[in-house]
C-alpha cells in the first residue's frame, strides 16, 4: 500500500514561523545567538507531531523538496531529520522515506509527554502536567454504570452484538433528552455512534464530496478541523468577534464560496467557551435555508454551562427542515473513555448514514451503550456535580493567570472546559514548544485555526485538580519569562528556547 505524503508546501504552511528569526536580527550584537537551525525545524516538526498535524506513519516530505520550499539548505533538513530520527520522532526504512512516528515512551505511556528535542538531549526528565486535552476523570458513578450495564447485558448476549443504529433504550433515552429541551425528536432519528468525532466523519462522507467547501467557525476544535480535511474537503474559516459569532460574515461567506456545509459548536466554542444566544441560532438556521447549506452543530459541550443564565434551546430547533443536523456526545458530559456518540437527523439521512456506516465499523459497544443509559437517568446529580467542580477549576485558574500572568487577557465563556487567552506577542508555538523544559505541555493556538492562524492565543483547559492548576500556570509563566526579552517586540525574533 502507498504511503501517504505530507508535501512540503503543506508542511511549511503548518511550521508557520518556525526560525523565530526576522531578517536583520544577526545585525544586532546584543541577541543571544539563534539556536541552530537544523534544531529549531526539528522541534518545530516535533510539535506538529504532538499537535496531530503531522499524523503517525505519514511522511515527510524529501530532504531536498522541503529545503527548496523551506529556502534553507539541504543540509539543515537532513540533520533536522537525524535528530528527530534519534529521538524517536521518525521511522527510516532503506529505500524509502522517512514516516513520522512516536518515541516508545510516549506511545506507552500517555502520561509522559515529550519535553523539547534540546531538553531530551540534555536535562533530566521533567514531571508534566498535560494541559492539551479538555477533559475530566470519570465521575465516582462510572463503576455504577459499568455495573448497571454488566446486569442488562444477558439479555443482549443471545444476540450477535452488533447493532449499527444502535440500541433502543439508548436511542429513546436521547430522543427524550432532546423532546424535553424542545425539539421534539423520535428514536428513529437517531444514530449512536463511536463518539461525537465519529458521527462527524459519517456526515461528512455523505454530505461532502472532494475539494468542496465547509465553513468553519475560527477558532475552531482541531480534531474537526482535520476530520473535514481527511475527507478532502476544505475548511473555510470565518473569523468569531470578540463576544460571539459573525453571523454577517457566514451568510456571506456561505454565499461566496456556494458551501454546502458548515461546522459549528453554538453551545460553548471549544476553544472560547462562547454560547450563540437565541436570536444568533434563528439567524444561523435561516441563513443554512437561504443558502441550501447543511450546518452540522455539535453539542459537545451542552451539558457545561457554567454562567447563570437563561439554557439556550438546541439550534435545530429553529430549523424548517433538515437544514441542521446535531451531533452529541457523552465523553464531554461524562468521561472521555466512554466511546458513545450519537447523530440527530432526519430519517432519509439516518438511512445513508447507516449505509456508509457498514463500511467502517458495525455498531457501537453494547456496555458503553447500557453504561451510558444509566448515565442519563442519573444525569441531573452527576452534572450539577461536574458543572460545580468545573467552575471552582476555571475560578482557580483566572485567579493563577492573573497572580502569574496579569498582561495576558482571558476572559470567561458562558461554559466549556476551557479559556482562551490572549497573548501581548506572537509566541503561541514558541511558548508550546518550551513549556515541557518548564513541566507542562500545552496545545500552540495554530492548532485551533487554519493556515497558522492564533500565534497570539492559547488554549488553557480547568479540567485537572486545583493544585495543579496553579502548579501548571507557575510553568507556563516560567517558560513565558523565557521568551519576554523579545516578546514584547511582535516583530523582534523570540529567544531560543535553551
Amino acid at each position: 500500500m502507498a504511503i501517504r505524503v505530507i508535501g512540503a508546501a503543506s508542511l511549511t504552511r503548518d511550521l508557520g514561523r518556525w526560525r523565530h528569526d526576522e531578517p536583520g536580527a544577526a545585525a544586532d550584537s546584543n541577541r543571544r545567538p539563534s539556536r541552530p537551525a537544523y534544531v529549531a525545524l526539528a522541534e518545530s516538526i516535533r510539535l506538529l507531531i504532538h499537535d496531530g498535524r503531522a499524523p503517525l506513519g505519514v511522511a515527510l516530505p524529501s530532504e531536498r523538496d522541503l529545503a527548496t520550499t523551506l529556502a534553507v539548505s539541504r543540509t539543515t533538513v537532513t540533520s533536522a531529520y537525524a535528530l528527530l530520527r534519534e529521538h524517536g520522532y521518525l521511522i527510516s526504512r532503506q529505500g524509502s522515506r522517512s514516516t513520522v512516528a512516536l518515541p516508545p515512551t510516549i506511545v506507552h505511556d500517555g502520561t509522559k509527554p515529550a519535553r523539547s528535542l534540546l531538553a531530551m538531549m540534555a536535562q533530566p526528565e521533567v514531571p508534566t502536567i498535560d494541559m492539551t486535552f479538555a477533559a475530566m476523570s470519570a465521575p465516582a458513578e462510572m463503576t455504577d454504570a459499568y455495573s448497571f450495564a454488566l446486569q442488562g447485558l444477558p439479555t443482549y448476549l443471545g444476540t450477535h452484538g452488533m447493532d449499527p443504529v444502535g440500541m433502543l433504550m439508548l436511542r429513546e433515552a436521547l430522543a427524550r433528552r432532546y423532546t424535553e429541551r424542545g425539539l421534539p425528536t423520535d428514536p428513529e432519528q437517531i444514530l449512536v455512534t463511536l463518539g461525537a468525532q465519529h458521527g462527524l466523519r459519517l456526515l461528512l462522507n455523505v454530505l461532502t464530496t472532494p475539494a468542496e467547501r465547509v465553513l468553519i467557525e475560527h477558532p475552531s476544535y482541531p480534531n474537526a478541523i482535520e476530520a473535514i480535511r481527511d475527507v478532502g474537503a476544505r475548511p473555510v474559516p470565518v473569523p468569531m468577534l470578540p463576544d460571539g459569532w459573525d453571523l454577517a460574515g457566514i451568510r456571506s461567506a456561505a454565499r461566496q464560496t456556494a458551501a454546502s456545509v458548515a461546522y459549528m459548536v453554538p453551545d460553548y466554542n471549544n476553544p472560547t467557551g462562547l454560547l450563540l444566544d437565541a436570536e444568533g441560532r434563528a439567524e444561523l438556521a435561516s441563513i443554512a435555508r437561504d443558502t441550501r447549506m447543511t450546518v452540522i452543530v455539535d453539542e459537545s459541550m451542552v451539558d457545561l454551562h457554567l454562567t447563570d443564565g437563561e439554557i439556550m434551546p438546541p439550534a435545530a430547533s429553529f430549523a424548517r427542515n433538515s437544514e441542521i443536523v446535531t451531533i452529541g456526545s457523552a465523553s464531554k458530559s461524562f468521561w472521555g473513555g466512554l466511546r458513545v456518540g450519537w447523530i440527530r437527523a432526519n430519517q432519509s439521512l439516518i438511512t445513508k448514514l447507516l449505509g456508509t456506516r457498514s463500511t467502517v465499523d458495525l455498531g457501537t459497544p453494547v456496555m458503553d451503550q447500557l453504561a451510558t443509559v444509566y448515565l442519563l437517568q442519573n444525569e441531573t446529580e452527576i452534572l450539577t456535580t461536574r458543572r460545580h467542580q468545573l467552575r471552582s477549576r476555571r475560578a482557580a485558574l483566572l485567579e493563577a493567570i492573573a497572580e502569574e500572568l496579569p498582561e495576558w487577557r482571558v476572559s470567561p465563556g458562558a461554559g466549556g472546559m476551557s479559556l482562551w487567552a490572549q497573548l501581548p506577542a506572537p509566541v503561541s508555538t514558541a511558548l508550546a514548544a518550551t513549556a515541557p523544559n518548564h513541566g507542562v505541555l500545552l496545545a500552540a493556538g495554530p492548532r485551533f485555526g487554519v493556515q497558522g492562524a492564533f500565534e497570539r492565543f492559547i488554549r488553557l483547559p480547568f479540567t485537572h485538580e486545583e493544585p495543579d492548576i496553579r502548579v501548571a500556570v507557575k510553568s507556563i509563566a516560567a517558560a513565558y519569562a523565557a521568551l519576554t526579552p523579545h516578546a514584547a517586540d511582535p516583530l523582534a525574533p523570540l529567544a531560543p528556547l535553551y
